[in-house]
């Protein structure tokens, strides 16, 4: 069964692990071991989570002589936010209502 991108990408943040090592990357490329220093897991364990992440595009690898440092891929990470986007309008408009019926409510007071 295929997944769609966003799908995808949601499932590959849904772990905080993962979420880590995205922080992580977001200041610069790191390899394996780097990116495995504040954890306490075996480096096949974070191998695994860099699959996750390659496999929803969030992160590449890339050669440096025998290093192969990891780099954040935000691609995905901007259809996320443009996703999410609809749904701040829908609640800023909700808001926008609620505010505009509790100043309603407050003028029907003091007249």
């Amino acid at each position: 069964m295929q997944t769609d991108p966003l799908s995808t990408t949601f499932s590959a943040l849904a772990d905080p692990t993962r979420r880590a090592i995205l922080t992580r990357l977001s200041k610069s490329e790191a390899t394996v071991n780097e990116l495995a220093e504040p954890f306490e897991m075996t480096l096949p364990a974070i191998s695994k989570h860099l699959k996750v992440l390659e496999r929803a595009g969030l992160v590449s690898r890339g050669r440096n002589a025998q290093f192969r440092p990891c780099r954040l891929e935000a691609g995905p990470l901007k259809e996320i936010a443009g996703w999410v986007e609809n749904y701040r309008r829908f609640w800023d408009d909700s808001f926008n209502r609620l505010d505009d019926y509790l100043n309603a409510l407050q003028g029907r007071k003091t007249s």
